[in-house]
């Protein structure tokens, strides 16, 4: 689709050097819905398809300043939300977040690296559940993501997903998306829960493909729709359709050895 709408996606994201996950997905993801980008860069990440080599975090004060900058130049009609990176980061962009009259804004939770490296600390998921998530319209983990938010262990059926979402919903997180990646069975099933609202369920058949950075794009499509007019559940439709179109025209030479959360895995439409 060309870029023709003169709205914007503000994406809060850091860099992939690969071009596999982070602000490079986001930008095309975007560009895609015939919307425009503009960014404010919270990490400079060294990493390959195999692993995250090195993270320079961006000061909190300059990553606030990029964020004033985008909105006084542009018509910026969502947000999509990606690695943070520390506690400061959290604090900054939810004090400009809070600033603004209110807008969409999408959060994927970067928590964490397939190979173990911790992307977010412990100690800031707290700020991030405190002072951001209830700012955001929609919060798009995984299963592992969601238990670390939770403070439980990985959910393995549909009634804890929704326990550990409950009480995520109950401190003030407008909606989640649960992604069911990391789940069994022949099809991937997102849960979107709500407050005071029944499940809706997506459900796709699972490919036997990997592509990195799935997490970033379904996040981006998201804010895309909302930030184009649509209601949640059918932002939520459209960018699934997005990525699984994504999934089913990637090959073995798609970035073959992936990694998690900024650096996103899918493998068979599973694991954002």
């Amino acid at each position: 689709m060309a870029v023709t709408s003169d709205r914007h996606v503000l994406i809060v994201a850091g860099s992939d050097s690969s071009g596999g996950a982070g602000i490079a997905r986001d930008v095309e993801t975007v560009a895609a819905f015939g919307l425009r980008t503009c960014l404010a860069v919270t990490a400079v990440t060294v990493q390959t398809h195999d692993a995250v080599e090195r993270v320079e975090q961006m000061p909190a004060d300059l990553i606030a300043a990029q964020m004033r900058a985008a909105f006084a130049a542009n018509a910026i009609a969502a947000v999509k939300i990606g690695m943070l990176g520390d506690a400061d980061a959290v604090t900054a962009v939810a004090s400009v977040l809070a600033s603004r009259p209110p807008l969409p804004a999408v959060l994927d939770p970067v928590l964490a690296s397939t190979s173990g490296r911790a992307l977010l600390p412990l100690e800031a998921i707290e700020t991030l559940k405190r002072r951001l998530m209830p700012l955001c319209t929609l919060v798009t983990p995984n299963l592992p993501e969601l238990a670390l938010l939770s403070g439980k262990t990985v959910a393995t059926d549909e009634v804890s997903i929704i326990g550990q979402a409950g009480s995520l919903l109950e401190s003030g997180v407008p909606a989640l998306l649960v992604k069911g990646g990391h789940g069994d069975g022949d099809r991937s099933v997102d849960l979107l829960l709500r407050a005071g609202a029944k499940p809706s369920r997506f459900k796709a058949r699972r490919l036997d493909v990997r592509l990195r950075g799935t997490g970033c794009m379904l996040a981006s499509a998201i804010a895309s729709g909302l930030g184009l007019g649509d209601d949640l559940p059918t932002a939520v439709g459209k960018a699934k359709d997005y990525v699984f179109g994504k999934l089913s025209g990637a090959t073995s030479r798609d970035f073959p050895s992936p990694l998690e959360g900024e650096g996103g895995r899918a493998r068979r439409q599973s694991r954002r």
